[in-house]
């Protein structure tokens, strides 16, 4: 689980042992695809979508059993943790302070580590998304904007079935979530893709360019997707009741219409 310059630090390999050892006794995890061999060492962004507060710990358990080690761009919340926080830091993941002012400062940070040979993990939606079918909604263009400022690679990334394991609404009822999941071991995906996603094709101005590549990397992440849930490509088998589906940031897919939002009672405004 070495780079080409930059060491995975000790605590993330511990923290990626653990990940396997909590992740065994509340689903069963199936990983597939893997990072191809000439990106290896190289800058590279891994772009994944966001269902579950579980994700991160599905990641960090797919990241070992793969034998990678990237850094992962995480809410600010974490580092502010006492015990979390430390072990973040520990592990070289970076910060992202979303929702204020210095928010952009991730950028030149995980800039720096990809040309120091590291890998990059993160989530373009900024979020757990609140697409109504669960797909991917739309992107922040962050991740655009880090791979051509770098020059890295974006390799599409598919989690799916963690929100069977933790709801969008923990931790609350985290104990009964826990028990259920004990109870049923849900199957837990994540899929690497197969191709970077071409940026090529991306010219114009720099919003221009940063909007179209940040459409392409998200395109990327659905055909992943796919792949994991073919028998559901509509409404998921396993339904989250405790998401608030969000309208206002749905992407159009090839092959769906885009779902509305309900009509407003009567009374009441649209």
């Amino acid at each position: 689980m070495e780079s080409s310059t930059w060491q995975v630090p000790w605590a993330w390999r511990a923290m990626m042992v653990i990940g396997r050892i909590v992740v065994w006794p509340l689903c069963r995890l199936r990983v597939s695809g893997d990072v191809p061999a000439e990106l290896r060492g190289r800058p590279l962004i891994l772009a994944a979508n966001h269902v579950s507060p579980f994700d991160p710990i599905v990641m960090t358990a797919a990241c070992h059993q793969l034998g990678i080690g990237p850094r992962i761009m995480a809410t600010g919340g974490l580092f502010d943790a006492p015990i979390a926080g430390a072990a973040m830091r520990a592990a070289g993941h970076i910060r992202v302070d979303r929702g204020k002012t210095n928010v952009a400062d991730a950028l030149p940070t995980a800039a720096e580590a990809l040309a120091g040979g590291a890998m990059v993990l993160v989530y373009p939606e900024g979020r757990i998304g609140l697409d109504p079918w669960m797909w991917p909604e739309r992107g922040k263009t962050g991740v655009a904007r880090m791979a051509e400022a770098s020059g890295a690679s974006v390799l599409p990334v598919a989690q799916w079935g963690a929100h069977a394991v933790l709801p969008y609404n923990t931790p609350k009822h985290l104990v009964r979530s826990i028990l259920k999941a004990m109870r049923h071991r849900p199957v837990v995906h994540v899929r690497i893709g197969s191709t970077p996603v071409d940026l090529s094709s991306v010219t114009g101005t720099p919003g221009a360019r940063a909007m179209k590549a940040t459409r392409l990397i998200m395109e990327g992440i659905d055909g992943t997707l796919a792949e994991l849930r073919a028998d559901e490509m509509e409404l998921p088998h396993v339904v989250d009741e405790t998401r608030a589906d969000d309208y206002t940031r749905v992407r159009p897919r090839p092959g769906r219409a885009l779902p509305q939002a309900p009509a407003a009672k009567e009374g009441r405004p649209a």
